[in-house]
């Protein structure tokens, strides 16, 4: 292993050639006053994975590779799950029994 930062984040754009948004968000406490505080930061990333919107990712340090461009997705950590119709597909719906049945025999 060695010894370049590594990071998670969410892509939130992949319109560029081999080149991903990457957001990361960070919540810690503020050493002073102690309340909750919510830090976001968006970086570009090299993509030579084909990664989608929604994707989970890790990134991790690299070389400058262009103006912007200093960090490369290592591996997709989780995928989001999108439909050809709706765009993004809810992964908690019930499948009724019924319905499947009345499919079955028709």
């Amino acid at each position: 292993m060695n010894n370049r930062r590594r990071m998670t984040g969410v892509v939130t754009s992949n319109k560029m050639t081999k080149t991903v948004v990457v957001e990361i968000s960070r919540k810690f406490r503020h050493p002073l006053y102690r309340k909750v505080v919510h830090s976001t930061k968006r970086v570009k990333a090299h993509d030579e994975i084909g990664c989608q919107i929604g994707d989970q990712v890790q990134i991790v340090e690299s070389r400058p590779i262009s103006r912007d461009k200093r960090w490369v997705v290592e591996n997709i950590v989780k995928k989001e799950i999108r439909t050809a119709d709706t765009g993004v597909a809810d992964l908690n719906v019930e499948v009724n029994e019924e319905t499947e049945a009345s499919n079955d025999s028709a």
